[in-house]
């Protein structure tokens, strides 16, 4: 009878967790395996809003897009929400597109606390699991910055104020970039 020793069971173990994790990656169904990469084109999505309409990252090409990935079961993500329609407010007239995608919650109730703040983003579907790989999402809030050619040029993780001055010069940056 063949006896496994104990730190052979636990390299057992390991290998076949390693090749769970990789078998998992292969099957999480990302459209061309492309994920999130800093000063790479950001990974595209089409997702509906509570309204039906469908939100296509690609088509909003030529306007510095800011995806936020939020949940109302999220103290920080609340909180955040009214410097986020500072922002959005202050960029009116100018080639810029808030996002708000919700994670692990619900549409519906979702946009009614997004309209109770009289927030003037669209408030996204909950995406799949190949959106939240591909933008390597490990929690709420976490946030993105695309500039006008597609390229993801920041990604924030936690809560932020996002009207204070050096985010509204970041997000002008990224408007000056273009030229």
């Amino acid at each position: 009878m063949l006896r496994i020793k104990s730190y052979d069971r636990l390299f057992l173990c390991l290998l076949f967790l390693l090749f769970f994790l990789v078998g998992c990656e292969n099957l999480a169904g990302l459209k061309n395996g492309v994920r999130m990469e800093i000063g790479k084109p950001a990974p595209d999505f089409a997702l509906m809003d509570a309204s039906g309409n469908t939100w296509k990252l690609s088509s909003l090409k030529g306007k510095v897009v800011f995806v936020n990935f939020w949940a109302t079961w999220c103290k920080p993500c609340r909180e955040e929400m009214p410097s986020m329609e500072a922002l959005n407010k202050a960029m009116v007239g100018k080639p810029f597109q808030m996002l708000a995608i919700v994670y692990n919650d619900d549409l519906q109730m979702a946009d009614s606390f997004a309209r109770r703040l009289d927030a003037t983003f669209p408030v996204l579907a909950n995406p799949g699991p190949e959106l939240t790989e591909a933008y390597m999402i490990t929690g709420v809030p976490e946030t993105f910055l695309i500039d006008a050619d597609g390229i993801l040029r920041h990604k924030f993780m936690g809560p932020y104020n996002w009207y204070t001055p050096e985010m509204r010069n970041l997000v002008q940056e990224l408007f000056n970039s273009q030229n």
